[in-house]
């Protein structure tokens, strides 16, 4: 470079070569004094991402440190509770041998009872059958007393009813007959008044025609003259002859409807006879019915008096069974209360210890799963029901869950702070690449931090930058 500008200073004129010089010294002093600039920048950006780099390596210490504090917490804890497994297994043995002991008692009492109740339903039932005997007896004398009775009633029945129907009989009889007479009375007026009156109208008919023939010469002049007036009373009197007719017609619809009237009351005499055939029929049902309700009540009645000694004896029975059972029940009250403080002890201190066990998830996992089948057969052998084998399962469950989200929490926080150091690490080597500065002078050697088992993405991390 040197070399070209002596020879571009040696082809200008002698008066032009200080005034370049000056303007080139002057630039080469700008240049050096902005190279100056900018390496004094550079170096305050490389003091300050070497700060950055020594505080984010120094919490990368702490975390690691304390991680190691919490594996070592985790170790002893899972310790202490193997050892508190252990006492707890050796109390659920003691007490599944005292739940098999009261067991064995309650079931000596129970075959003792069942012996005695046996020996006293046996008693009753010898009782039972004495009386059921006897009442046997009773009842047929009862039934032989009842069927004498409704025979002497049957017949006494039959006889009413017969007597009854005979007088019936001979009313209708006597009822028809007068009837009868009446109509043939009726008749035979009325055919003698009917002739005397026809009699009578001929007779008077023939005295005229004899009267009106022997005045006939005398008085024919005097017919012709009043031929009109004779032929006015002849039709007044066929006119009247023909009202006597139709009065005899009337007076034979009256004597038919009378004669209908008698027809209907004779009916109507009939019809009671028969409603009293029904009432009999009914009250003879009435009957039946009366001695079977008597047998039934009689039955009814033996049977309540029986059932009420029964009674009596099953209410003494049951109160001696209550007493039996809340004292059972008492005891069991008892070793279902002892057995689910140990389970509780047992799950808040499983549940406070860990809270340490984050990074051992693989191993512990498989502990607990045998923890829960041990706790699953202990919970099965001590007859709990399938309700609080649930609730237990669903607690270790709960529990295993908070702790997975704690681990998986440090483990994101860690891959995290990881991340921002690698990708502070990488925009550190471009700065420096841009600015043309090696990694050699630095004068170390920058790791990147990685996860055991993780794999780190290659996204920025400005978030986390900007927070710290």
């Amino acid at each position: 470079f040197s070399c070209l500008l002596m020879a571009e200073y040696s082809s200008l004129s002698p008066v032009l070569v200080p005034a370049l010089l000056e303007e080139h010294i002057v630039r080469l002093r700008e240049e050096l004094d902005r190279e100056r600039e900018e390496r004094n920048y550079f170096q305050l950006e490389r003091d300050k991402i070497h700060t950055f780099w020594e505080i984010t390596k120094r919490h990368l210490d702490e975390r690691k440190a304390d991680l190691r504090n919490r594996d070592r917490e985790m170790e002893e804890a899972e310790e202490r509770h193997q050892v508190e497994i252990k006492v707890y297994k050796q109390k659920v043995k003691h007490l599944l041998y005292e739940h098999q002991n009261s067991i064995s008692e309650l079931k000596g009492e129970g075959v003792v009872s069942n012996k005695l109740m046996q020996k006293e339903h046996a008693e009753l039932e010898n009782e039972l059958c004495k009386g059921m005997r006897t009442l046997k007896v009773d009842i047929k004398e009862q039934e032989l007393s009842n069927e004498n009775l409704v025979k002497g009633l049957k017949l006494k029945n039959d006889q009413e009813i017969t007597k009854t129907r005979n007088d019936f009989e001979r009313q209708v009889r006597e009822i028809e007959a007068k009837y009868e007479k009446k109509m043939q009375m009726l008749r035979q007026e009325q055919d003698l008044r009917r002739k005397t009156e026809i009699h009578e109208i001929e007779e008077r008919k023939n005295s005229q025609i004899n009267t009106l023939m022997k005045n006939h010469e005398k008085a024919f002049s005097d017919i012709k003259n009043y031929y009109n007036d004779i032929t006015l009373n002849n039709l007044a009197l066929i006119n009247s002859l023909k009202e006597q007719m139709e009065e005899m017609k009337r007076k034979e619809e009256r004597l038919e409807k009378d004669m209908a009237e008698v027809l209907l009351q004779n009916k109507r005499l009939t019809e009671p006879l028969q409603r009293a055939k029904e009432e009999v029929t009914e009250l003879q049902k009435q009957l039946a019915n009366y001695e079977k309700d008597k047998t039934s009540l009689a039955g009814a009645k033996a049977h309540l008096k029986v059932a009420g000694k029964e009674m009596k004896d099953l209410k003494w029975e049951h109160e001696v069974l209550e007493q039996r059972f809340s004292k059972v029940q008492v005891e069991r009250d008892d070793l279902y209360k002892k057995f689910t403080q140990a389970i509780q002890e047992v799950q808040q201190k499983s549940g406070f210890k860990n809270l340490l066990l984050e990074r051992k998830l693989g191993a512990l996992t498989n502990t607990l799963e045998k923890k829960e089948a041990q706790l699953n057969e202990v919970l099965s052998a001590s007859n709990l029901d399938h309700t609080a084998l649930g609730v237990v399962t669903r607690k270790l469950e709960e529990v295993l869950d908070s702790k997975n989200i704690a681990i998986k929490d440090l483990q994101y926080e860690l891959a995290r702070v990881c991340k921002a150091h690698n990708d502070l690490l990488r925009t550190y080597e471009a700065k420096l690449q841009a600015f043309g500065i090696p990694m050699e002078e630095l004068g170390f050697k920058p790791l990147e931090s990685s996860v055991a088992g993780h794999s780190l993405g290659q996204g920025p991390a400005g978030y986390f930058l900007s927070s710290n």
